[in-house]
């Protein structure tokens, strides 16, 4: 698992990357051919407005009564200003003949400005709407388009018209181009999204599995170790019983037969917490609740661990200070976890001394019990990990401490299977002390 989960990690990114590098460059085309169909698409509406201002132009030069104050060579006037598109169009009806050519190339909503230019170089504009300069000067961000209003080759006024153009500006096209590929926008932003959210779950799904694998093998470890002893002690017990020298001593027959009736309590004791385990796992647990007053609770507890306390050399304060103590409980389970909570202060204590302290008090309608020790502590990763079922701090190959793991993990089950809450804090070289907030007896 640890040489292939990099692997996977390393793949499932390059997968990741590479999906979301085609899919910005399959964007990027898109956005370029809609650009050159914009652009199409200006250049249709130009020739066609154009095509139109110019065939509507030579109508009114067959037929000038159409045009009033028309003025013919020889009048002193500039012939070529008269038949000028300027001079037969509004700026009113030139933008009307351009919003209807948007509208036939499915732009309907979309701005622009537009004028007249002449003299060849769009210096000199003869008609232009109000921000035209402008948005014509700006090509990075407008596109516009060009079409020349000259009369067909032949015609009747090839000669006798000025040279005009007339330009459009799309302002912002940019913003068009992306409006027109939102919804491909957004689609591929909530697919990328969903494939990071899968490769997010991926990943820590393969870490709390690599955790379980963990937790897995120190389970098994500190299994072996718990049942090898016991199961070594019974077959030496069992060798030394067929000794004829112990066969005709019973007070040494007397003591192998309790050794092995210790040690086969022993490892039903470790079965019977597996077995534990699996049913809150399970949630199988069943609670007998009755009245149970915590204070002969904690001083049952105390009495049945004294002979441990005095082989650690120990000193236990105990400060039952709630003046009411009495809560609904199943007194097997509550004797247990807190039974739980002084075997792990004894196998944590430091070398050289044991202390405890044990102490009751009322929190509103809960009684609160404090088990503080002054042992070797928790860091911080312990800490946060340390009523996970399995886990226990790592120490290698030594085995010093016997436990499989489970006994905070079903302190922690336990009190919230009655209702209350329970608060780890612990200082490494300190000690750690333990809270337990249960809800009194209405």
């Amino acid at each position: 698992m640890k040489k292939i989960f990099p692997v996977i990690i390393t793949l499932i990114t390059v997968s990741l990357l590479g999906i979301i590098f085609i899919q910005v460059s399959w964007i990027r085309t898109q956005a370029l051919f809609r650009e050159e169909q914009l652009y199409g698409k200006l250049g249709d509406i130009a020739q066609q407005v154009g095509e139109e201002l110019v065939s509507q132009r030579n109508v009114t030069f067959n037929n000038p009564g159409q045009m009033p104050g028309m003025k013919f060579p020889g009048d002193n006037y500039d012939i070529y200003r008269q038949f000028s598109v300027t001079n037969r169009f509004t700026l009113f009806e030139i933008r009307e003949k351009i919003q209807k050519a948007f509208l036939r190339q499915n732009l309907k909503d979309t701005k622009f400005e537009f004028a007249v230019a002449s003299d060849n170089a769009f210096g000199h504009f003869e008609m232009k709407t109000q921000s035209f300069v402008e948005m014509a000067a700006d090509s990075i961000h407008n596109k516009s388009v060009y079409y020349p209003l000259i009369p067909a080759s032949g015609s009747l006024l090839e000669s006798l018209t000025p040279d005009e153009y007339l330009v459009i500006v799309v302002p912002n096209y940019k913003s068009y181009i992306l409006q027109s590929l939102g919804w491909t926008i957004i689609g591929a932003v909530i697919f990328t999204l969903i494939i990071i959210t899968a490769f997010f779950l991926t990943v820590r799904t393969l870490l709390q599995q690599k955790k379980l694998g963990d937790m897995k093998n120190d389970f098994i470890n500190n299994m072996t170790h718990e049942l090898k002893t016991p199961l070594a002690t019974i077959s030496l017990a069992v060798d030394a019983l067929r000794s004829e020298k112990v066969l005709g001593n019973p007070e040494k027959r007397e003591y192998f037969t309790s050794m092995i009736k210790d040690e086969n309590k022993r490892m039903n004791k470790h079965v019977e917490t597996i077995l534990q385990a699996a049913q809150m796992e399970r949630q199988e647990v069943q609670l007998n609740k009755h009245d149970v007053h915590v204070h002969d609770i904690v001083r049952n507890v105390l009495s049945n661990l004294q002979l441990q306390i005095e082989e650690k050399q120990g000193k236990v304060d105990v400060q039952l200070n709630a003046t009411n103590d009495l809560m609904e409980a199943d007194e097997v389970h509550l004797t247990n976890l807190i039974n739980n909570l002084v075997d792990n202060a004894l196998k944590y204590s430091k070398d050289d001394s044991f202390q405890l302290k044990i102490v009751t008090k009322n929190i509103g309608k809960n009684i609160r019990i404090t088990v503080e020790d002054h042992g070797i502590g928790m860091n911080k990763e312990t800490l946060a990990r340390v009523f996970e079922k399995f886990y226990r701090a790592h120490t290698g190959n030594v085995h010093n401490v016997k436990g499989f793991g489970l006994g905070l993990s079903y302190v922690k089950t336990m009190v919230e299977a009655h209702g209350g809450k329970v608060k780890a804090d612990s200082v490494p070289g300190k000690g750690s002390m333990f809270t337990l907030d249960f809800p009194l007896k209405k």
